[in-house]
């Protein structure tokens, strides 16, 4: 696969009455409007899918996903013109909504699923989590971010009796408050301190892996992190009932590959169907990540964030 106000009018006696929805608590959305929401999201992503078209589900996704989604389409478009001869739709099923209350816009929910995709690897357990995020009462509804989870890695939410609770990006209440984690990644990731990451598949095993792919005979490779968090790409968190959380994040990295003397570096033709200018010894992608973790409450002395899952996709290429 290779993600912002509402008016309420009212009418009184004096006449029409502006009361502004900023400062009242509203659930994201009711059952029925995210269930239209998933309906939509699915129809569109296999309408875009079967005719490799990325115009055709632009509308309904946003953030990291829509960035991985749409160049991976375009990058299609090029490489198979005619469409998706493997084209089988995507089913989301047996769908559980965490529908959190909160003041303003932007709102978000998460769909939690099940897929018929997991099956093709012998992991029907999986589930998806889809992120959906809406800027106003006149937009759509948006996926921004999708984290595929196994049952032991999905945990208890906390709820006010009824609706999922939201964390402020600014939390003091967890080890690493939601905004921080984009910039403590991208400097982990850069050489840096592990902090309060654990060790793992996206973490040290990443970090070693990237260390071996620069000393690679005839072909050096350097990595620069960027943190994304403006907009749809902004970090979303839920309470869990362990007094941590859930949250998803985004972050961008560049892999700079630069080939010895008389070589070039090899191009496949999906990255290359989004790159400008002429490999001559230098490619560069872009990729954007997504990242779900889980984060323990304030005072956890060490492996405070353990990723869960991480989600990338090349967006755009140069040659050079």
């Amino acid at each position: 696969m290779a993600t912002t106000a509402a008016t309420v009018l009212a009418l009184t006696a004096s006449g029409c009455v502006t009361v502004h929805g900023e400062r009242e608590l509203l659930p994201a959305a009711t059952k029925a409007e995210a269930e239209q929401a998933l309906k939509d999201f699915t129809d569109a992503y296999n309408k875009a899918d079967k005719a490799h078209d990325p115009a055709l589900d632009a509308a309904r996704v946003t953030g990291p996903l829509g960035a991985i989604n749409q160049a991976g389409l375009k990058s299609r478009s090029i490489t198979s013109p005619g469409g998706n001869p493997d084209h089988r739709p995507l089913e989301l099923t047996d769908a559980k909504f965490i529908l959190p209350k909160k003041a303003g816009w932007p709102r978000w929910f998460v769909a939690d699923t099940d897929s018929n995709r997991d099956t093709d690897q012998g992991s029907a357990d999986n589930r998806w989590f889809l992120v959906f995020v809406r800027g106003g009462s006149d937009q759509l509804w948006e996926v921004a971010y999708l984290a595929i989870l196994t049952p032991d890695e999905i945990p208890v939410f906390k709820t006010d009796g009824e609706h999922a609770v939201p964390v402020p990006a600014d939390s003091a209440e967890l080890a690493v408050a939601p905004k921080d984690l984009g910039s403590r990644y991208v400097a982990f990731l850069g050489g840096g301190e592990q902090g309060q990451f654990a060790a793992g598949t996206h973490t040290t095993v990443w970090r070693e892996e990237r260390r071996k792919n620069g000393k690679r005979v005839g072909l050096a490779t350097q990595y620069v992190d960027q943190v994304t968090d403006a907009g749809d790409f902004a970090p979303l968190a839920l309470a869990t009932e362990d007094g941590g959380a859930m949250v998803f994040f985004a972050t961008r990295y560049f892999e700079q590959q630069t080939a010895a003397q008389g070589y070039r570096p090899k191009v496949s033709a999906d990255v290359k169907a989004l790159m400008t200018g002429e490999v001559k010894s230098t490619v560069t992608k872009e990729w954007v990540s997504s990242q779900v973790v889980l984060v323990k409450p304030a005072g956890a002395e060490r492996d405070g964030v353990t990723i869960a899952g991480r989600l990338q996709g090349v967006t755009a290429a140069k040659g050079s």
